[in-house]
């Protein structure tokens, strides 16, 4: 037995996935398509149990409003509005047309598209078209890691209290604890995580999902 969490094997990993409820017909299409027609993209795919998880926090915490920064071909939008009441809405930010346009195929086809929008364009300027007040349930960053900072800072004030914000790649396939490493992308990321562990407007747990989710509640 141990305390720290696990370092997942290939095997250990594919006996997570098949104990947890499996992803169904459509989301399956969408991991298949995705990694066959974009295979140098693949990699900015979120994994199944983290779709799962996705879905399972939205209902948990009963949100309405939602927005997502970083959308791709769209298992986590697709995850996150599969988990919000029919009146819900999700949001969601990005800068690909043609990522964005296998994403929208799949929300039609899963019966969501009525709860998701989708603004092109870059997302630090169209976070700041929302509403300045705190009125958002969830929050899920998984985009350009430059640009982390400046969501999370768009995002925060915007967050009700209770709300969740989901941080994705946080571990960096554990280049951030590589004192080795010093390349400009994983120092962003260190400095992100440092900067959201000392903001005391919420409270903070970093997730061995996937490659790191930090989990952060607006207090």
């Amino acid at each position: 037995m141990t305390t720290r969490s696990l370092h997942l094997s290939d095997e250990l990993h594919s006996y997570l996935v098949a104990h947890s409820t499996p992803l169904d017909a459509i989301a399956r299409d969408l991991m298949e398509e995705t990694r066959t027609e974009l295979p140098d993209d693949v990699k900015m795919q979120i994994g199944p149990e983290q779709a799962g998880f996705l879905t399972m926090i939205t209902r948990l915490i009963g949100a309405r409003r939602a927005v997502e920064v970083g959308t791709f071909t769209g298992m986590s939008s697709l995850a996150i509005a599969r988990g919000l009441p029919d009146d819900g809405s999700l949001t969601c930010f990005d800068i690909s047309p043609r990522f964005t346009a296998v994403a929208q195929r799949y929300w039609q086809r899963a019966g969501v598209a009525d709860r998701i929008r989708l603004v092109l364009g870059p997302a630090a300027e169209n976070l700041r078209t929302l509403p300045s007040e705190p009125h958002l349930d969830l929050a899920f960053i998984d985009a350009d890691k430059e640009g982390y900072l400046t969501y999370w800072h768009e995002l925060v004030p915007r967050m009700r209290q209770g709300g969740l914000i989901l941080v994705d790649n946080v571990l960096w396939s554990g280049r951030v604890a590589d004192p080795s490493t010093d390349d400009p992308v994983t120092a962003t990321i260190r400095r992100f995580n440092q900067e959201v562990l000392a903001d005391d407007r919420v409270e903070v747990v970093m997730l061995p999902i996937g490659d790191g989710l930090t989990l952060a509640r607006r207090r």
